[in-house]
């Protein structure tokens, strides 16, 4: 199979969807790579390190689409790759469809048959491919609330772990799954006082079991919610539910009870977030003010920590990238039922319900179209 890499486009976005020892193992397995110049270039690897590991170098971006049976990325397509898309190109990204309709009706009039990896999920309910970048943004969420919790950044001016007679920051995590557990890792460790707020007991019961601190759980409902982001510094939004837009639940009236110079970093931005006051923002222009409450939320987070963010997803990706090329699309879903999940397009239909869902779309079962 040809398989295309392109640069990725999304503003300040550094990651690269393969690295040039993913591109070794593609070639060695009979694929060809074509990989346009400079693709690696924010996660520090070079044209020449992808042409020593059997990687094509293609001069244009339109290259990298065109020429290519799959196209892999890290994000999803922007406006000026609308016009790339083709019927039967299969492509294997991070899409987050229930959030953005206009790419959903642009995949299904193309025809494109979309793998996200966000929805790709094992027997037991985990989703192997969005669990690494939920570790880093989750992480990457604290050092960025610290940060905009100082003074000369709008902020409080509260150092987030205190010191002896000093109280610490309060952080409020609001989801208890991969990305608040990675959140609520580093914030205990660096001496805050930690509250996660989820709907399942067993969760929150686990969380308590394994996390060591100043931790607080509490059962997640309006009330609970309200009462804790009032008193916070911080607010982590780490809701998610698998490939449908993220709930509301934090209200502007709970914003607006914040103390000023707080901060809110939402990490479910990408499914539409979780905080009503929140909006896409990128990593040139970060952050915004309302109601004296400071807002972040890039929706590509990882992107400012490539090397790390490029390694963990392609370590991740690169089984299921063989598994198509290796099989091609119809034989490697039919015979990968975690690798289906992920199909949230084909051929102009809706494969994954949540997102036709969304958009009051028609949803088709991916069985009864191959």
């Amino acid at each position: 199979m040809i398989i295309g890499v392109p640069k990725e486009i999304k503003i300040k976005e550094n990651r690269v969807a393969l690295t040039p020892g993913g591109a070794h193992a593609l070639v060695s397995a009979g694929h060809r790579v074509l990989v346009e110049t400079r693709a690696g270039e924010g996660s520090g690897f070079t044209d020449e390190e992808y042409k020593l590991s059997g990687g094509e170098i293609v001069p244009s971006h339109a290259d990298a689409w065109t020429r290519a049976e799959m196209v892999l990325k890290v994000k999803e397509p922007l406006d000026s790759e609308y016009e790339l898309l083709r019927p039967d190109l299969l492509l294997f990204t991070y899409l987050h469809l229930a959030a953005e309709e206009r790419l959903t009706r642009t995949l299904l009039e193309k025809r494109v048959w979309a793998v996200a990896y966000e929805t790709v999920e094992l027997s037991d309910g985990s989703l192997p491919l969005l669990t690494p970048m939920s570790e880093v943004a989750g992480k990457m969420s604290i050092q960025i609330a610290a940060h905009y919790l100082e003074k000369t950044n709008g902020g409080r001016g509260k150092l987030l772990g205190g010191v002896p007679g000093v109280r610490p920051a309060d952080v409020v995590i609001i989801g208890g799954g991969t990305v608040g557990t990675a959140a609520a890792s580093v914030a205990l460790g660096m001496g805050a006082d930690v509250t996660i707020i989820d709907v399942n007991i067993d969760r929150l019961r686990y969380l308590t079991e394994t996390l060591h601190g100043k931790l607080t759980t509490l059962y997640s409902n309006p009330y609970n919610i309200a009462e804790a982001v009032k008193f916070a510094d911080v607010v982590i939004g780490a809701v998610l539910i698998k490939g449908a837009k993220a709930p509301t639940l934090v209200r502007r009236e709970m914003v607006k009870s914040m103390t000023p110079g707080s901060v809110i970093v939402d990490v479910a931005i990408d499914q539409g977030g979780s905080v009503e006051t929140i909006h896409p923002t990128t990593h040139a222009d970060p952050t915004y003010v309302i109601d004296n409450v400071i807002h972040y939320g890039v929706t590509n987070m990882p992107g400012a920590v490539p090397r790390t963010s490029t390694y963990a997803l392609s370590n991740a990706t690169l089984p299921y990238v063989r598994k198509l090329a290796d099989l091609g699309f119809i034989r490697a879903v039919q015979a990968n039922a975690d690798l289906a999940q992920g199909v949230n397009a084909f051929a102009g239909e809706i494969t994954y319900p949540a997102v036709a869902e969304a958009f009051g779309l028609k949803y088709r079962a991916l069985t009864e179209l191959i």
